[in-house]
């Protein structure tokens, strides 16, 4: 029985605005990666009840990998194009800059699309091949980047003819490159046209989205004797506003896009790994070191190695498609690792509020522990207990580190600028836990759908 519409919007809309709200406060490509994993155990939930636990750990593995690609873009600059000071009142710039965060979401959430469509095709997409598209992908980072984002010198006010920024580099040319690229192999190499059809509607999902979450940041910016007589003013943090709208009609259009090819949604043939279990602790081993000296080391040519984003990502995407355990370890431990080691840095490092002794267990052995723990025990479960648990996991996992890297912003302690998005991730993990409880296997009975779900579906 396919899910019914109005289900599918909602918890998909919750999962996004709560994952990219969260992702605002652990970075670019990794904070990413949960907001994918979010939205990824709410699709299986939904859709891919038919598919075997590995195939439906792989959907919500290459949906988080596909995510984090986009992650590598600048945009503070581009926001500021609308609503800096200085250029309140410029409908030229606010044009200009709102053009650019289409530009840039679209291929940010694009990425994810295509990625979520490969591994909802039943298209099989073997451990070489992969390698191989990743390494064009970068070819094709480069050529972008020296076609559309070269000339660049601020000091001497040489810039590229299409430029969203003031003084920063853009990378949004070579992930244009890299992502028509991706989905030319994917129509033409592979014959995936579900993958192409939901790179299509991640585009769209990542253009408005942007767009829109930050003409709600921009429409504050631009009104402010206005809102300045909302009491509730001063504990608004509008940037956060703008990434939950944003995460929040991404997910929306993407659980759009999915339910309306639901009838395309394919389990892969059975197959044995092609990768040996050594394989997997290796890979998953290699990963984690590359995420620890990217995210916390301070080689800085490493730290440029990891922004070129698609040779980093191998390990994760091997892992994902070609070992029996893979594609579970990424979705849960590895996307948690750099999250929970963030939140570990802020809370007892840079800014000491939690003794070690007592931040180490709590902030990071625990939750990493207790994500790996959840994948191995996962991936003898069935498919439904699968995105029951990885929902709950994940839901409550980001919480509660999140909650912690808010300072704990209880609705009855005074207010802070992060009261009102505590109350709205809150709100989206009551309700997507709902959704993982209500979860069923096939042969358990179903709700009475509505009539006109029915009609719809």
């Amino acid at each position: 029985m396919s899910p019914s519409l109005g289900r599918t919007l909602l918890c998909a809309l919750l999962a996004g605005g709560m994952g990219w709200g969260i992702r605002g406060q652990y970075g670019h490509e990794t904070g990413a990666m949960l907001a994918g994993v979010l939205v990824g155990f709410v699709l299986i939930g939904l859709f891919c009840q038919h598919f075997t636990p590995w195939a439906a750990a792989r959907v919500v593995a290459f949906l988080a990998i596909g995510v984090a690609f986009g992650g590598s873009e600048t945009y503070g600059q581009t926001i500021g194009l609308t609503q800096d000071p200085r250029l309140i009142g410029n409908y030229d710039a606010l044009r200009w800059g709102l053009l650019g965060l289409a530009l840039k979401g679209g291929l940010w959430i694009g990425f994810a699309g295509a990625f979520l469509g490969m591994a909802l095709s039943g298209k099989r997409y073997r451990a070489q091949e992969l390698v191989l598209l990743l390494w064009g992908l970068l070819l094709l980072l480069f050529l972008g980047w020296a076609f559309l984002n070269q000339p660049f010198d601020p000091a001497k006010k040489i810039l590229p003819k299409l430029y969203f920024s003031a003084t920063r580099v853009e990378r949004w040319g070579g992930l244009l490159f890299a992502f028509l690229g991706l989905l030319g192999w994917l129509g033409a190499g592979r014959k995936d046209t579900l993958a192409v059809r939901l790179g299509l509607w991640g585009f769209l999902a990542g253009a408005l989205g942007f767009a829109l979450g930050q003409c709600v940041q921009a429409y504050h910016a631009w009104h402010l004797p206005y809102f300045k007589t909302w009491a509730v003013e001063p504990h608004l943090n509008w940037w956060n506003a703008m990434e939950i709208t944003f995460g929040s009609i991404w997910g929306f259009v993407l659980g759009l896009g999915v339910w309306l090819n639901r009838r395309a949604i394919t389990p892969p043939e059975p197959t044995e790994p092609e990768l040996p279990t050594k394989a997997t602790w290796i890979l998953t081993t290699v990963h984690a070191a590359c995420l620890y000296a990217w995210q916390f080391g301070t080689f800085s040519p490493f730290e440029d190695f990891g922004d070129l984003v698609f040779p980093i990502a191998i390990a994760p995407v091997l892992l994902a498609s070609s070992t029996a355990q893979g594609p579970f370890l990424v979705a849960l431990p590895l996307v948690a690792l750099p999250i929970a080691g963030k939140s570990l840095k802020e809370l007892c490092y840079e800014h000491p509020e939690l003794s070690p002794w007592l931040g180490w267990p709590l902030l990071f052995l625990l939750p990493v522990g207790g994500a790996a723990y959840a994948a191995l025990r996962l991936a003898n479960a069935s498919t439904v207990t699968l995105a029951k648990v990885g929902l709950l996991t994940t839901v409550w996992l980001y919480f509660g580190l999140n909650f912690a890297f808010f300072r704990l912003p209880w609705v009855w302690a005074p207010w802070t600028g992060r009261t009102p998005s505590g109350i709205f991730y809150t709100v989206a993990a009551v309700v997507l836990t709902g959704c993982a409880v209500s979860l069923r296997r096939p042969d358990q009975p179903q709700p009475e759908t509505p009539e006109l779900h029915q009609q719809v579906g």
